[in-house]
């Protein structure tokens, strides 16, 4: 990898718009991260106050990504990760889910954003045991991102894909399903792919999921659940399958509690 991403320099710092509200960057800020802009806030303020579910769903889609890559290293066995659209360091990143169960885990992230690239250095702590990279490629790219990928991972060995809420920001549903299919013809029998996206199952989330592509920002697509189950198409997947993140594979709370109905739905399956 280029010296530039391990130790970004200002360069970065130019390529990004601080006057636009970034889906990144919101997510930080609800997160509780600090990798935010007073537009970033604003919006993600404004996105509460028009559905204050919003900060449970992006807590839910960060729980669901931590467990489904405990289940990939513990369970699958799995020791190589490719992460595309990996966002802004937060916490229980993909390589400290992974490397909590096998420090020689090796970690690809994905990502042309120009702060994700300015906070590589946060990504890119490793176990001695274990790699982590950075690559700057294009979600629209999945040959490139695999070709980048492969001077850390073998390909020839099975590799845990993660598109956490990336698929939302591709224009139409079948253009997100050729990239998850590309990318997945690129890994060999015994990869693993987690997925996770938005869902249209909440009318006031879909509103304001509108009000907020209709401000200028990115624009992010919610899909039907029927979609989202249509990204693993060809796969065998984990029970309990393609389900509202907080019911897959639950942690055990001393209370009990139920899973919450939230609009967010992923799963996890093998590449048979």
């Amino acid at each position: 990898m280029a010296d530039d991403a391990a130790n970004p320099r200002s360069e970065p710092i130019s390529k990004i718009d601080q006057s636009v509200p970034h889906s990144a960057r919101i997510w930080n800020y609800w997160l509780g991260g600090k990798d935010n802009y007073e537009v970033d806030r604003a919006a993600g303020d404004a996105y509460c106050h028009a559905f204050p579910g919003i900060v449970d769903i992006a807590r839910a889609s960060r729980a669901f990504l931590a467990r489904s890559i405990r289940y990939l290293a513990q369970d699958a066995g799995l020791r190589q990760f490719l992460d595309v659209g990996t966002g802004l360091p937060t916490v229980d990143n993909t390589h400290q889910v992974a490397q909590r169960v096998a420090p020689e885990a090796r970690v690809v992230y994905v990502d042309n954003d120009p702060l994700v690239l300015l906070h590589a250095h946060a990504l890119l702590t490793s176990t001695p045991e274990g790699v982590t990279q950075y690559v700057e490629a294009d979600l629209q790219e999945p040959e490139d991102i695999l070709a980048r990928a492969a001077g850390t991972l073998d390909l020839g060995r099975p590799v845990g894909l993660i598109l956490s809420g990336i698929l939302g920001h591709v224009a139409t549903y079948d253009e997100a399903r050729d990239i998850v299919r590309r990318l997945m013809a690129g890994l060999p029998s015994g990869s693993y792919l987690s997925l996770n996206e938005g869902t249209d199952t909440d009318p006031v989330y879909v509103r304001a999921q509108g009000d907020y592509n209709a401000s200028g920002a990115i624009p992010y697509r919610l899909r039907p659940m029927e979609e989202i189950a249509g990204y693993f198409d060809g796969l065998d997947l984990v029970p309990p399958g393609v389900v509202q993140v907080p019911a897959w594979r639950p942690d055990i709370t001393p209370s009990g509690d139920q899973p919450a109905d939230i609009g967010q739905a992923g799963g996890v399956a093998l590449k048979p």
